[in-house]
């Protein structure tokens, strides 16, 4: 049997009400309604939205860095970026529940981080130059949109690519 944990319907229906609503306005009764399980199924697993909210972004986060063709890591990275930056959930976040991403700017590693961490490990072949890797790539998605004008997103991702080929190259 699957875990609910990682089920897909639970965390398909936190991602419409956390699209629809946002994380602060999205309960664990709108989820199991949207989900069709019970309230306490959910409470046994997750003891809050957040916890829920958490997994549902491991989730799509990793789903993007799977669908990258890492045959070419610069190009990767910043693929990456720019299909994080689009991803609606990620795009919700940031406009509507920013303070969720502090601790992980902060405090701790998240589960994306690790999954992400391992796949540019094994790409870059050096853990340090992968976790350089990430709080780069990681800047750029979090803070491009505030040095825009007078350059581009698409600018300043040629600057990205730029750096990285200097680092990797």
């Amino acid at each position: 049997m699957t875990s609910i944990r990682h089920n897909e319907a639970v965390l398909d229906a936190a991602r419409d009400c956390v699209l629809a609503y946002g994380v602060r306005r999205t309960t664990l009764t709108d989820v199991a309604r949207r989900a069709g399980v019970s309230r306490m199924t959910l409470y046994r697993r997750w003891p809050d939205v957040r916890t829920l909210v958490a997994d549902l972004m491991t989730r799509e986060w990793v789903r993007v860095v799977g669908e990258l063709d890492l045959s070419d890591p610069v190009r990767a990275v910043v693929a990456g970026v720019r299909g994080l930056r689009a991803h609606p959930l990620w795009r919700k976040i940031v406009e509507a529940d920013p303070e969720l991403l502090v601790p992980y700017l902060l405090d701790r590693r998240g589960a994306s981080h690790e999954a992400i961490l391992e796949v540019l490990e094994r790409v870059v072949g050096d853990p340090r130059k992968a976790r350089a890797v990430l709080l780069v790539a990681q800047s750029f998605l979090l803070s491009a949109p505030t040095m825009l004008d007078p350059v581009t997103l698409d600018e300043l991702d040629s600057e990205l690519a730029a750096l990285l080929e200097a680092y990797l190259g």
